[in-house]
């Protein structure tokens, strides 16, 4: 869980330090990038060490250099090509948004065993699940988003995971737990929305 937030926080730095650079800024230090994202100095510099960036504690790091290794580390460099299992009104959604080609991310492909959504003549073409494997591997995908009904999540990720994807971010109903070769962080909009729900309830909400 450690690495996975680490990685998490490597992202955010990276969004950070993209900003930067278009504003002109060559240089930063541990406690702007702290700041920006309510960590302390000391975890920002822990994750640089660990990831095996380095800087000067007195004269700051490179705003440029740290973008290069960060997309080096976070796959950047490269476009990702990613499928989305499950095109309903989600699914759906996430295909259309224009945000995550500016990112290294494109979705290549959707698949459904719904026959009104599928359209092999779309941009983005959505396909019969029965076609699932034989395009993960024909493509070499790594990497999958599953927006399917909580029923059929479970059975989905195994059936992926076979296939040979390596991580699926999981949209469904479901709390799914890692599989072995397969990493999964679960999206549930429910839970974080009861959450929003609470905290506007307070009178000083934190």
């Amino acid at each position: 869980m450690s690495c996975e937030n680490a990685v998490r926080r490597l992202s955010e730095y990276r969004r950070i330090l993209c900003k930067l650079k278009a504003l002109g800024f060559t240089k930063v230090f541990s406690d702007h990038l702290a700041g920006a994202i309510d960590v302390s100095p000391a975890l920002v510099r822990k994750d640089f060490a660990d990831f095996g960036l380095t800087g000067n504690r007195k004269s700051g790091y490179s705003v440029g250099e740290l973008i290069d290794k960060l997309n080096r580390i976070l796959l950047k460099e490269h476009t990702e090509e990613v499928i989305m299992v499950g095109c309903g009104g989600i699914g759906r959604a996430l295909m259309n948004y224009n945000g995550f080609a500016g990112e290294g991310i494109r979705i290549t492909a959707g698949f459904d065993s719904n026959p009104d959504l599928q359209n092999c003549d779309a941009a983005i073409p959505v396909l019969d699940i029965s076609r699932l494997e034989v395009y993960i591997n024909s493509h070499r995908i790594r990497t999958a988003i599953m927006t399917v009904p909580e029923t059929y999540a479970g059975t989905m990720a195994d059936r992926l995971a076979a296939a040979g994807i390596r991580a699926i971010l999981n949209f469904s109903p479901i709390t799914l737990k890692n599989l072995p070769g397969c990493f999964i962080r679960n999206v549930n909009f429910l839970y974080e929305l009861e959450n929003v729900i609470y905290f506007s309830a307070q009178d000083t909400p934190e």
